[in-house]
Formats: structure tokens, C-alpha cells, sequence
């Protein structure tokens, strides 16, 4: 059933992994605000208790565009697996996951069934991106205490995977 409700009774969904950020987040609020009428074509999603399963973001533009009332339509007769699966399929194609959320709250295999593709990493890309942290030590020893503690720097550095040069 289609509604106007008061923006205030609508809920957001804390558990949904999509968000949209900065300058897309930005034009989805130009959006609201250029072009209004298209949330009652596209309405808000909920379920009994008003919390949203479709349209999170729309939620969160149309809060910063300055709206009272939003169009909303109830989703009733989905189970609690049936939401899970809208939102994520109502997802799939638009804005930025958030990563961490899908890999501790979502099963994987539901994930890949809804159409949600995961990047793959190539880890020889990760030393091009990142690049090697240097850091730079200066240590006035004598002979003895030097041979002792560049043994025990590089214990310290095999532990955490660390090249140590020695000049």
C-alpha cells in the first residue's frame, strides 16, 4: 500500500551495506530537490515497523534536502529472509559498498545469488598502491650492544614481515 507519511516515522535501515558518499551523495540531494515528484514514482520501501529496505540513502538525501513527508510503500508479507534478499537486490547496481558490513553481517553465498559481484585483489597490486613504509633509525652503539640489538630489531622485523637495511 502506497502512503505519505511524516519523514520522522520512517526508520533507517542500519543494517543495509550500500552507501553513497561526497559528491554522489550531494547529487542525489540536487535531485530530491530539483526534481521532487520523482519519490512518489520511486517510494521508500519499509517494512511493518518502518524500517526501511529499499531506499536508505533516498531516506538520508531526502532528510538533508529539508523534506517532512515522504512517499512510502509497505512491504508486509515478506519474511525476514525475503527482506534480506530485497535489499541487497534492490542494491545491486548503484552506489559504493560498504565492505566490511557485507563481509561480517551478510552470507557470502545469498550475496553472489543476488547479483552482487566482488571485486578480486591482486595482491602485486597492493605494494604498487601502497607502496613500502620506511622507517628511518639512527642508533649510536658500541660494537657490542649494536650486534645485540640489530638482532633484536631483526627478530622484530621477521615478525612483522619487515626488510632491514643496514648501513
Amino acid at each position: 500500500m502506497i502512503e505519505k507519511v511524516s519523514i520522522k516515522d520512517i526508520k533507517s535501515n542500519h543494517n543495509n551495506p550500500r552507501v553513497i558518499r561526497d559528491d554522489k551523495f550531494r547529487k542525489l540531494v540536487r535531485s530530491i530537490n530539483e526534481f521532487p515528484e520523482m519519490l512518489e514514482l520511486r517510494p521508500i520501501v519499509v517494512n511493518d515497523e518502518m524500517v526501511v529496505l529499499g531506499g536508505n540513502m533516498r531516506l538520508k538525501a531526502c532528510k538533508e534536502a529539508g523534506l517532512d513527508q515522504i512517499t512510502i510503500i509497505k512491504a508486509s508479507n515478506l519474511s525476514e529472509a525475503q527482506q534480506a534478499e530485497f535489499i541487497i537486490k534492490d542494491n545491486v547496481g548503484f552506489g559504493e559498498w560498504d565492505w566490511d558490513e557485507l563481509a561480517n553481517n551478510w552470507d557470502e553465498a545469498n550475496l553472489k545469488l543476488w547479483g552482487l559481484d566482488f571485486p578480486s585483489f591482486d595482491e602485486s597490486t597492493i605494494d604498487e598502491q601502497e607502496e613500502q613504509a620506511f622507517v628511518k633509525v639512527s642508533i649510536e652503539a658500541t660494537n657490542d650492544t649494536f650486534i645485540e640489538m640489530n638482532e633484536k630489531l631483526q627478530n622484530l622485523c621477521d615478525e612483522y614481515s619487515v626488510v632491514m637495511k643496514v648501513k
